[in-house]
């Protein structure tokens, strides 16, 4: 259900469940959190990227077990997808046919956990309007709404991937970290902790 292949300082994580089109069951998620919490400890690991098998990318949460939830063990569902996500929240690239939906309103559901990002991401005009109406946008609109940060064309995705690789791991790292703050804190505390970053660089 879920592949790992390694090219010296580069991880491939594959989703393989392609007859549901790569969509997440319990299993799948163990699996995964597995896969990237491994490679986390990996200090040769440069850049990890995923992907999907079989001509999806994901398909979101397993619409079967989302209907066999309850009151118990939605918490416990939507806690590992939130785990899976935070660990692997960074830059997002999609091939020129891929389609983006949050049909969960649809299924009698909110949308939730990293949802919750797409504010930041989009706007809560546009955030409102994926979460409300379900609706399906191509890659061209979510490039221009801000949800990708690229579309795969002409090598775009080799480029990047050189381009980590010639940052330094340790810098690297320290902006992923300010990064997920930014994200989440005020302004003063985003500042004072990217001067404490900056000095840490400096030791």
């Amino acid at each position: 259900m879920v592949d790992v292949e390694r090219e010296g300082p580069v991880a491939r994580i594959f989703l393989n469940r392609p007859e549901k089109a790569n969509a997440l069951n319990s299993v799948m998620l163990e699996k995964l959190r597995h896969a990237v919490r491994g490679l986390e400890k990996d200090e040769t690991l440069r850049v990890a990227m995923l992907a999907g098998r079989g001509g999806a990318f994901c398909g979101g949460a397993d619409t079967h077990e989302l209907r066999a939830l309850d009151a118990e063990t939605a918490p416990v569902f939507v806690a590992r997808i939130h785990d899976v996500c935070k660990a692997i929240r960074d830059l997002r690239v999609a091939a020129d046919g891929t389609k983006f939906a949050m049909p969960e309103v649809r299924l009698g559901i909110p949308s939730v956990v990293e949802a919750a990002l797409l504010p930041r991401l989009v706007g809560s005009g546009r955030a409102a309007w994926l979460v409300l109406t379900g609706e399906a946008i191509d890659a061209r609109r979510a490039l221009e709404w801000g949800l990708i940060e690229e579309i795969e064309t002409d090598g775009a995705i080799h480029r990047l991937v050189q381009n980590l690789l010639a940052g330094d791991r340790e810098a690297l790292r320290m902006q992923k970290q300010l990064l997920q703050l930014w994200d989440e804190a005020s302004l003063a505390t985003s500042v004072t902790a990217s001067i404490e970053r900056f000095a840490q660089a400096h030791r």
